[in-house]
C-alpha cells in the first residue's frame, strides 16, 4: 500500500508540473495519425543544425509547458467542430433556458437541425456521494497507545490496507490529519479532512469520489479492521466505519419520464452531455434543452477560439522574462492574425498591438443578426485554420524556441535523419534516470 501511494505522489507531480490540463477525446489518436507526426519530424530535422540544448530546470518546464499550451489551444480548435478543414468552427450548441438548474453540451455529429430532439427536464434529486463522518472526539487528547496499526478498505471490488504508526506524543487530531493525508493521496476514489466543532473536538470524514447506488445494493466502499494484519482498534476509535450519508442515484424526468443516474452528468441520446447543478423548487421548474441556431453556434464558437487564442499568447508571453524566444512566438502569432485583419475587424475582432485580440460582442452579434457573420465564415475558418498548423508546428518543435548553441550544419544531401532533436523536452523529464 505504501508503495502504491508513492507511486501516486509521483505520478500526480509530473501530472500537475508538466501536463496541468486534463485530457480529452482529441488526445486519442489513430496510427496513421502518429506516423505523420513521426514522418514530420523526421522531415523536420534532416537538414537542421545539430545544437547544444540549454537543460537547466528552467528551460525544461519552458519546453514542457509550451508544448502543453500548444496541446490545449489545439484543442480548444477541435472542439469546435473538428480538425478537418470542413468541420472547423461548424460545432453546434446546446441550450439549456436554465443553466442554473442543469447545463447542456451538444456531443453529437453536426446533422440536420431538423433531426435533433429538444426536451424539458426536471431536476428531483442530485446524484450523491457515501459519506462517513467519524465521532467527535478532543483533539489534543492521547488515547491511542503507541503501536502500528492497520485497517482496511474496500472499494470497486478491490481491497486496500493503510498502514500507520502511532507516538506517545500525537494528539488525536495528529492522528485524524495522518489519516485524511494517507486516504486522500492513496488515488483509490475516497477524499478525506478533519472536522472541527469549535468546541476543541474533531473528527475525520471521508467520502467517496463517485455517487450513485452500488449496483449491487451495497455500499460504494467499506473500512474494517477486524481482520487486518496488524494492531486494531483505530476504526472503531475514530468511528471509521460511521456512514451518515448513503450515495445515491440523481432523478430527473425528461419531457414528463422519470429517469435515474449514477452522477450528475450524463448523457441523453447520444446528443447531449448534461451536467445537472441543482434541484427543481417546483414541478414547474423546468429546463428546455434545445440547439443554439447556426449562427448563434458559431458566435458561441468564435467567442471560444478568441478565449483561447489570447490564453495562448497570454501564456507564452508569460516566459519572455526567462525566456526571451517567447517573445518570438508572439510575434509569430501576431503575424498570422494580421493577415485575416480586415475581414476580422467586421464581425468586431480586431489585433491589439500586444498581439492579443479584442472582441466586441455587440458586434458580433450584429453580424450573426445581419448575416455579415455567415458572409465572412471562409475568412474565419482561414485564420482558424492558420492557428491550427501554428499550434501542430509548436507541439511538434517547441525547442526552436528554447535557448540553444548550433554546433554544426549537416552536409546538404549527404545526412542522415535525426528525429528526436526535436522530442528533446521529453527526456528532460527524466533527467538522469536512464
Amino acid at each position: 500500500m505504501a508503495n502504491t501511494a508513492v507511486i501516486n505522489n509521483i505520478y500526480n507531480y509530473y501530472l500537475t508540473t508538466y501536463a496541468p490540463k486534463s485530457d480529452t477525446k482529441f488526445d486519442t489518436h489513430k496510427k496513421s495519425e502518429l506516423r505523420g507526426i513521426y514522418n514530420s519530424i523526421v522531415k523536420m530535422n534532416k537538414e537542421a543544425p545539430l545544437y547544444i540544448v540549454d537543460t537547466s530546470q528552467s528551460t525544461k518546464e519552458y519546453a514542457v509547458g509550451l508544448k502543453e499550451n500548444a496541446r490545449s489551444f489545439r484543442n480548444t480548435i477541435a472542439s469546435l467542430g473538428g480538425l478537418n478543414e470542413d468541420e472547423l468552427l461548424n460545432q453546434k450548441r446546446a441550450h439549456s433556458t436554465k443553466d442554473s438548474l442543469a447545463e447542456a453540451y451538444y456531443i453529437g455529429e453536426n446533422i440536420d437541425e431538423e433531426d435533433v430532439p429538444s426536451f424539458d427536464m426536471t431536476v428531483n434529486r442530485l446524484a450523491a456521494p457515501q459519506t462517513n463522518i467519524g465521532t467527535m472526539i478532543p483533539s489534543n487528547a492521547h488515547s491511542l497507545k503507541e503501536d502500528l496499526y492497520s485497517f482496511d478498505v474496500g472499494i470497486n471490488g478491490l481491497n486496500y490496507e493503510f498502514q500507520y504508526n502511532v507516538y506517545d506524543s500525537d494528539t488525536n487530531k495528529d492522528i485524524q490529519q495522518k489519516l485524511a493525508r494517507l486516504i486522500s493521496n492513496a488515488g483509490i476514489g475516497l477524499n478525506a479532512e478533519v472536522l472541527e466543532d469549535g468546541n476543541g473536538n474533531s473528527a475525520l470524514k471521508i467520502e467517496s469520489v463517485n455517487t450513485g447506488r452500488h449496483p449491487q445494493g451495497g455500499h460504494l466502499f467499506t473500512i474494517s479492521d477486524d481482520n487486518t494484519s496488524k494492531t486494531a482498534g483505530s476504526v472503531t476509535y475514530f468511528g471509521l466505519d460511521n456512514i451518515v450519508n448513503e450515495s445515491s442515484d440523481a432523478e430527473f424526468t425528461i419531457n414528463g419520464e422519470e429517469r435515474h443516474a449514477s452522477g450528475n452528468t450524463f448523457t441523453v441520446e447520444k446528443m447531449f452531455e448534461i451536467r445537472l447543478k441543482n434541484i427543481s423548487t417546483s414541478e414547474d421548474d423546468s429546463t428546455n434543452i434545445s440547439l443554439k441556431p447556426d449562427v448563434e453556434s458559431l458566435a458561441t464558437n468564435i467567442t471560444k477560439l478568441m478565449d483561447g487564442y489570447n490564453a495562448f499568447v497570454d501564456k507564452a508571453d508569460a516566459y519572455s522574462v526567462l525566456h526571451p524566444k517567447s517573445n518570438r512566438l508572439v510575434s509569430e502569432m501576431k503575424a498570422i492574425a494580421s493577415i485575416h485583419a480586415d475581414e476580422l475587424s467586421s464581425v468586431g475582432i480586431s489585433l491589439n498591438e500586444d498581439g492579443r485580440i479584442s472582441l466586441d460582442t455587440d458586434k458580433l452579434r450584429a453580424a450573426a443578426a445581419s448575416g455579415e457573420l455567415k458572409d465572412n465564415f471562409e475568412a474565419l475558418k482561414g485564420f482558424t485554420s492558420s492557428m491550427l498548423r501554428k499550434t501542430n508546428q509548436v507541439g511538434i518543435n517547441p525547442m526552436q524556441y528554447a535557448d540553444k548553441t548550433i554546433v554544426a550544419y549537416k552536409n546538404p544531401g549527404h545526412n542522415y535523419a535525426t528525429p528526436y532533436v526535436t522530442s528533446a523536452y521529453t527526456g528532460m523529464m527524466f533527467s538522469s534516470y536512464c
